[in-house]
């Protein structure tokens, strides 16, 4: 029998969920309360690097009594008892793609070509040191029909290889060949709250690192899974610094779909994730913040009983420790486990109103210290970002924004001595590192994405421009094409948009508009003269997408 724990998890299907802010319930809004610690507004010492926020007395604008409580509607109060009920803000997000899927970042939507719709509401309630956040979602989209990889005109080796990945990860391209309709928990939570730690049950979306596009781990690009969760409500102040953590169990679900017509249905069995992340603010350093995550993943029927089967994250990193006496065998690859690992920092500096980051992931263990040192490199992947504001005509509270992030996921040089795996995508756990068909770390999956932003903010308003530029899974395309002097069919995009976002007394407005010109669309090129090596006909593509989200704040 499985503990009392995981019998919870596997049941855990009620809606019986402390009020928090949704990642990415509105991404500028985020962004908005972001910008407070580069002005040294922020009083909270918190990080931003482990979300959703917990704490309902962040307050930043000091004219604008902008408090997450100040999103919220007062139906009923009862002192005595100290309970409490509030109408959770409205959200309705609607987006449009034109040609194919573009977009992450955007919880339970999904890849699709044409219209698609998020609608969120919700109520929350808190007696004594018991919260209940009921925060459903609800999403339709059109789903209309566009050209998958495996179907466009590529040679057998490229398709052989395409089938080869699918097997190894559940990321359909396409959710069904219908419109596609899902109710789901979306930001549900029960906890119970004694401050500063909280213990409960969620389906939230959980982001965990410095990222703003892309976080390695944990991010919002996935619908919310369901998991236990023990974690810090603010950061906890000692002699040394202010320690942030969060400790999850969670249950991530497969799409039921085939991403190939070659491929075999997956396995209905659910996976048990184990996930651990720790933020610390050295006293000596203001500003400075180091962390650390690191989860596992496994399915349920073959997991074990013990300690360390429920909470492998404790082990050594090291694959030396988990060999036999007589090391012949490698008892870690016997779990059927996959295991991802990164470091990260930001550095916040409010007298120049800016800040760095970076994180720095494995995907693989290293064999020991020794391995580590000599090519860290292996299965490796990371992200760099630098955020600064500018003032704008000397007022107050206006500024140009400033933001730039390198991600890059492909495998490194590596690969070419030693055999390494794509992020998020395993041999064993064959659904990879996804829930429900999304990949629940960063969005782009093993792909390259480098972006830059530049906006006019003003308090929640935001007028700006975005260039990004992406390459789509090159270790795909390596394989199918390396050695064979053909440098011209990467899938790269470049998007040019531009976004627009307002609030007035009861209303957020979130906005964006991007163009995106695909090179070599699912990496075709056709007709090549073969006197003249850069002539031929460009199998290129064009998408439009737009999207909208209104919240209505009481």
């Amino acid at each position: 029998m499985k503990l009392p724990f995981l019998l919870l998890l596997l049941v855990f299907s009620s809606p019986i969920f402390g009020q928090t802010l949704p990642v990415g319930i509105l991404p500028d809004l985020e962004d908005a309360y972001r910008r407070q610690f580069l002005l040294g507004k922020d009083s909270s010492n918190s990080s931003f690097m482990i979300r959703p926020l917990t704490n309902n007395n962040y307050r930043f604008f000091e004219d604008n009594n902008s408090s997450l409580s100040e999103f919220r509607k007062l139906l009923w109060r009862n002192e005595q008892i100290k309970s409490s009920i509030y109408l959770l803000p409205a959200v309705f997000t609607q987006q449009y793609n034109s040609h194919h899927p573009y977009g992450i970042n955007d919880a339970g939507m999904i890849p699709a070509k044409g219209y698609q719709l998020m609608a969120s509401a919700g109520v929350y309630a808190r007696i004594g040191p018991l919260s209940i956040q009921l925060r459903p979602e609800f999403v339709h989209a059109y789903n209309e029909y566009f050209m998958q990889t495996f179907e466009a005109n590529n040679e057998a080796k490229l398709k052989t290889l395409l089938e080869s990945y699918h097997s190894t990860i559940d990321a359909p391209e396409r959710f069904g060949t219908g419109r596609y309709n899902e109710l789901s928990w979306g930001q549900s939570s029960v906890r119970l709250n004694f401050d500063p730690v909280s213990i409960g049950v969620s389906n939230e979306n959980l982001w965990w690192g410095p990222g703003v596009r892309n976080s390695l781990l944990m991010s919002n690009n996935a619908p919310g899974f369901k998991h236990i969760t023990l974690n810090t409500t603010r950061p906890i102040k000692t002699w040394l610094g202010s320690f942030e953590s969060q400790i999850i169990a969670g249950k991530l679900e497969g799409s039921g779909l085939k991403s190939t017509p070659g491929q075999k249905l997956k396995s209905s069995d659910w996976r048990y994730l184990s996930g651990i992340v720790f933020s610390y603010q050295p006293k000596w350093v203001p500003g400075l913040f180091l962390g650390f995550d690191r989860t596992f993943t496994t399915y349920s029927k073959i997991m074990g009983n013990s300690f360390s089967d429920y909470f492998p994250l404790f082990s050594a990193l090291g694959k030396k420790s988990f060999e036999n006496d007589d090391l012949t065998d490698n008892v870690e690859n016997s779990f059927q486990r996959d295991q991802i690992f990164s470091l990260f920092a930001k550095w916040v500096m409010p007298e120049s109103m800016s800040e760095i980051y970076f994180q720095f992931g494995r995907e693989d263990h290293s064999w020991n210290l020794r391995d580590v040192f000599v090519e860290p490199e292996h299965s490796r992947a990371y992200i760099v970002g630098f955020n600064k504001l500018l003032p704008y005509k000397s007022k107050a509270d206006e500024f140009i924004q400033v933001g730039i992030e390198l991600s890059q996921l492909e495998p490194s040089g590596a690969k070419s001595v030693r055999n390494q795996g794509t992020w998020y995508s395993h041999g064993e756990v064959v659904h990879g590192y996804t829930n429900k068909g999304q990949i629940i770390g960063a969005g782009i999956g093993p792909d390259n994405m480098q972006s830059i932003n530049v906006s006019w903010v003003k308090k929640f308003k935001a007028i700006g421009l975005l260039v990004e530029r992406r390459v789509h899974n090159n270790a795909l395309y390596y394989r199918a094409f390396g050695g064979t002097s053909e440098p011209r069919r990467h899938w790269a995009d470049l998007g040019l948009g531009g976004k627009f976002n307002w609030d007035t007394r009861h209303f957020l407005i979130n906005s964006q508009l991007v163009y995106t010109h695909s090179f070599n669309y699912q990496y075709r090129i056709d007709n090549i003269d073969p006197g003249y090596f850069w002539n031929y006909d460009k199998q290129d593509a064009n998408n439009l997408h737009v999207k909208i989200g209104i919240m209505y704040k009481w």
